[in-house]
């Protein structure tokens, strides 16, 4: 018990010093049983990717969800592959998906050897325009033997893999008709929405599969991870068998199919279910983060935020303004130590994805792209830290 005490006070030291250096965008925090249940997979050798800690994960990860089951992965990025994987995706395919995400969605999806369909974003809420979505299921696919394709080329378009851009949701209930309408069998990529709901029912649980991440900048992290999630049996049986290299025998080295090293260790899941039993307190705060700066950043100058339907109820992972002047406001806060970043490039900017199909209409994505920065949100940033990057964010202006 002393050397855990020991440990504790040096790691809040360390975690205390960096703060000082400079005040994360979004940093981990630590302050439950985190080094009690890491150190308790020490002591017992449970550290790999077998232990009492990965199942009780995926169970509190599944509940949560409101989903049945919940399959532990090595990142959200290799959830995303593997969902995409058990669906038979392959270098034939299309599958359509957000212009504004993190990489990692495309990624997952180049992985498989299929091709992502850029769909351009929504002005205000920065997700998918269901519009444009819409449009262009009607105008550029055919249905053929209940499947839909691109009429241009005549490939498969499977899967629609929508992105919860910053934790928000758009109108779930029109993008599941939508995918029933043109047989697209749907993924989210739900893993910056840890926490968001559409009409009371949690992101990730609408379609066949839902992904999350623990990354170090997520609401709740295992330093890497992520979860797959799905009412599916058959589907969970089988993306636990594939990230466990798929081995079919429990003594002998003999596996049925082409597998992978993509399961979770015990040592992060310990972490997990620390920061999973935190997880109400953390969202908790997070909306009382949004609810400080929009009160103290509404109505200065140009600033707007991120728009939410009436239906969503978002996680606010990381709060983010726009701002004709997102440069000047970056170059403040990072100057005086408060991290803060601008969006992700669209994908159809970058050198991998420029030659991709993107409906877009008069580009919002650049819009939203030059005049969007995310702002610190840890969820133990003090009262007055928060303060002080409204006051810094104000003298831009």
């Amino acid at each position: 018990m002393r050397a855990l005490q020991q440990r504790s006070f040096f790691f809040n030291r360390f975690a205390k010093q960096i703060i000082l250096t400079m005040l994360l965008l979004s940093g981990p925090n630590m302050g439950g049983n985190e080094w009690k249940y890491v150190k308790d997979c020490l002591d017992t050798g449970w550290v790999s990717s077998v232990g009492a800690y990965v199942d009780q994960f995926e169970k509190m990860s599944a509940e949560f969800a409101g989903t049945k089951y919940a399959v532990a992965t090595s990142s959200g990025t290799t959830a995303l592959h593997i969902c995409l994987v058990m669906m038979g995706v392959n270098e034939k395919d299309y599958v359509i998906t957000p212009n504004i995400t993190f990489i990692a969605t495309c990624n997952s999806i180049k992985y498989t050897g299929a091709d992502p369909i850029l769909i351009d974003a929504d002005p205000g809420t920065w997700q998918m325009d269901l519009g444009l979505l819409e449009n262009f299921l009607m105008e550029e696919t055919e249905l053929r033997d209940n499947n839909c394709y691109y009429k241009k080329d005549g490939r498969r378009i499977p899967v629609v893999m929508p992105v919860h851009v910053l934790g928000n949701m758009c109108d779930m209930d029109r993008l599941m008709a939508l995918a029933k309408q043109y047989h697209l069998t749907v993924i989210e990529d739900s893993t910056e929405a840890l926490g968001s709901y559409y009409k009371g029912k949690h992101a990730g649980s609408f379609g066949l599969m839902g992904t999350f991440s623990y990354n170090g900048n997520k609401i709740i992290t295992t330093g890497g991870g992520g979860m797959i999630v799905t009412d599916d049996e058959a589907l969970a049986k089988k993306a636990k068998h594939l990230t466990t290299q798929a081995k079919s025998d429990p003594f002998e080295y003999i596996h049925d199919e082409i597998g992978y090293n993509y399961r979770l260790v015990n040592v992060a899941a310990a972490m997990g279910v620390a920061q999973m039993e935190q997880l109400p307190a953390f969202l908790k705060r997070k909306q009382e983060i949004i609810a400080f700066y929009k009160k103290e950043l509404e109505g200065v100058a140009d600033i707007g935020f991120q728009e939410v339907n009436a239906d969503v109820q978002p996680n606010w992972w990381l709060p983010t303004i726009m701002t004709g002047k997102q440069k000047t406001v970056l170059t403040i806060l990072n100057d005086h130590k408060m991290q803060s970043r601008p969006f992700w490039m669209p994908m159809n900017q970058l050198r991998m994805f420029k030659d991709n199909i993107f409906y877009n209409k008069d580009n919002r994505s650049d819009y939203v792209y030059h005049r969007c920065l995310s702002i610190p949100c840890s969820t133990n940033i003090t009262d007055e830290e928060l303060k002080a990057v409204a006051y810094k964010i104000k003298e831009a202006f």
